[in-house]
């Protein structure tokens, strides 16, 4: 009835219950789990049995699903991945999502932004969220080196997707999946054209990467150094309409 306190799932009690395994990682659980009975069971190898066994709850565990309460404010943007916050910079945005591509959307402006880094270790929820509410203009795939997410140079040289989402207002957020030493695909869940709502799924990376935002310039960060974040419910930073500031800084 109206005004009963319900939880993020509609109901009117709160408990605990296993998380959902994303339908990507299920098909990886089930080979896992076939490989090692056929060890337990077919082969009786034991000692090889049960390890793989326990790798195969990993693998489900990894690809896990959570449902997430997103904040229902237009103005926020959202951390689109659980993790570390490893590097808070001044940078110039990645060129691909500056440069004109043909498609008549506009990308980032050229100038120092800050970027905010969030390093996901293999421990970490890995379903990417879309940061702010709007149109997908651009998914951007570029191959590369498979170096240590952790590092400030994996921006540049590891194998990463661009993703450039526009507000109704005209704000534009960009953010970069970046494969890690482990992780080896970028799996989207969207294309050019979709429409997205705040903390929607729009990916995944396999197996401990990092994602990083680019704020708009002069957009002061809510995270600090070493703060962990939660996909789809931690906010970054929070931003008015953009013809409010671009009227403020002419």
């Amino acid at each position: 009835m109206a005004g009963d306190l319900l939880d993020n799932r509609g109901r009117g009690d709160v408990r605990w219950s296993w998380p959902p395994i994303h339908p990507e990682g299920r098909k990886f659980g089930v080979i896992a789990v076939v490989v090692s009975l056929v060890f337990l069971v077919g082969l009786d190898w034991e000692i090889v049995g049960w390890p793989l066994l326990a790798l195969s709850l990993a693998v489900f565990a990894f690809f896990r699903d959570p449902e997430r309460v997103v904040p229902q404010d237009e103005k926020v943007i959202v951390a689109p991945a659980d993790g570390l916050v490893s590097l808070i910079a001044e940078v110039d945005p990645p060129s691909e999502m500056i440069v004109d591509d043909g498609s008549g959307h506009a990308g980032l402006e050229p100038g120092k932004v800050t970027r905010i880094s969030i390093f996901m270790s293999v421990f970490d929820v890995h379903i990417n969220r879309a940061p702010i509410a709007g149109t997908v203009r651009r998914v951007i795939y570029i191959p590369g080196s498979f170096l240590d997410a952790g590092l400030d140079k994996a921006s540049e040289e590891n194998e990463r997707q661009h993703i450039l989402i526009e507000r109704t207002d005209g704000l534009k957020i960009g953010f970069t999946q970046i494969a890690g030493l482990v992780a080896r695909r970028i799996v989207p869940f969207v294309k050019p054209g979709d429409a997205v709502g705040v903390g929607q799924r729009i990916g995944l990376i396999r197996f401990g990467s990092r994602v990083d935002v680019y704020l708009p310039a002069g957009t002061d960060s809510k995270v600090l150094l070493g703060q962990r974040c939660i996909g789809g419910e931690t906010v970054l930073a929070e931003i008015g309409s953009q013809k409010l500031i671009e009227g403020v800084s002419q």
